[in-house]
């Protein structure tokens, strides 16, 4: 009975040993949709520097905003027999593939920023996704509209007149933050009125390019423009200052993702406000979780952080 004994305690030992093993030297691969994207680069960046300090290898690649070529990236890490993938899609209508490749292959799959469906979530145990809900930004933008003293008629004519430049109508960030910014004023008895409503892949150029269009047709009947991100929220500045218009005394202008450089224009009072999409606490919470997911733990199917209001001094 102790020989017996003392083998099931060495037993236990050795698996306990193992898991650890595991749990400290990973192979992960990350999938990121495009690297010139600039919230993705501060995601990115954190969480290959949060993985690696945590003593696991890491190779993250550039989809290029191309699936197909995102697609074989994922085939390739599963070639490597890569212990979990970390995947930020081109596009969120491939997860279900995705999931159908990993799930072939037995590799867990932690999603970021883009969304799958909860169908799709549901194909298989071993996937999840890591994010924060989009529809709490859109609202954000729309309470810091309210919160200016008009309330968003900056004209004055009875109605908020906005521009809305949108990052990719299929994702689910883009059109949550499209519908609940505008929700967020109806729902406070605000009438609305759309101008002009375009794509504007979350760049920087395109956004410039939109905001300057729409500036062109409909001149001073905009009271807000509203970006889907930073990104282009910073092409719209742009193109604001060129039309002679100014931030805060005849127009408003929002964005999401608190970059940098959107945070100085918000404290500088040439953008109106933008919202802190945390890079830092989905990276550390997608790396945590892939974690876990690759020692064995059957995840959430969904994880969840907050966005916070930023506005001017």
């Amino acid at each position: 009975m102790k020989k017996l004994l003392a083998f099931a305690l060495a037993l236990v030992m050795v698996l306990s040993m193992a898991s650890f093993a595991t749990a400290e030297g990973l192979n992960i691969g990350v999938c990121i949709y495009k690297f010139d994207d600039n919230f993705m680069t501060l995601y990115r960046t954190e969480l290959e520097s949060y993985l690696t300090g945590m003593g696991h290898t890491v190779t993250v690649v550039d989809g290029k905003n191309d699936q197909a070529e995102q697609t074989n990236q994922i085939n390739s890490f599963i070639a490597q027999g890569v212990d979990v993938m970390i995947v930020n899609l081109v596009q969120s209508t491939a997860a279900a593939t995705v999931i159908d490749l990993a799930a072939a292959a037995d590799i867990p799959v932690v999603f970021i920023n883009r969304e799958p469906t909860a169908d799709d979530l549901a194909i298989w145990e071993k996937v999840c996704y890591v994010g924060a809900d989009a529809r709490q930004s859109g609202t954000m933008q729309g309470q810091i509209v309210l919160n200016t003293e008009n309330k968003g008629d900056i004209n004055g004519n009875g109605k908020v007149d906005y521009v809305m430049i949108i990052g990719d109508p299929e994702n689910v960030d883009a059109q949550y933050r499209t519908e609940y910014s505008v929700k967020a004023l109806t729902d406070a008895g605000l009438e609305v009125n759309e101008l002009f409503a375009q794509r504007g892949d979350w760049d920087q150029a395109k956004g410039q390019e939109l905001a300057a269009t729409a500036l062109a047709q409909f001149g001073n009947e905009i009271d807000v423009i509203f970006c889907n991100n930073d990104a282009m929220a910073l092409g719209a500045v742009q193109a604001i200052r060129d039309a002679g218009r100014v931030v805060g005394e005849d127009i408003y202008l929002l964005g999401v993702d608190a970059l940098a450089e959107a945070v100085e224009l918000v404290n500088a009072g040439e953008m109106t406000g933008t919202v802190l999409n945390d890079h830092v606490g989905q990276a550390h919470t997608a790396a945590d979780v892939a974690v876990k997911v690759a020692a064995g733990e059957i995840p959430e199917k969904n994880y969840t952080v907050d966005y916070v209001m930023v506005t001017g001094k």
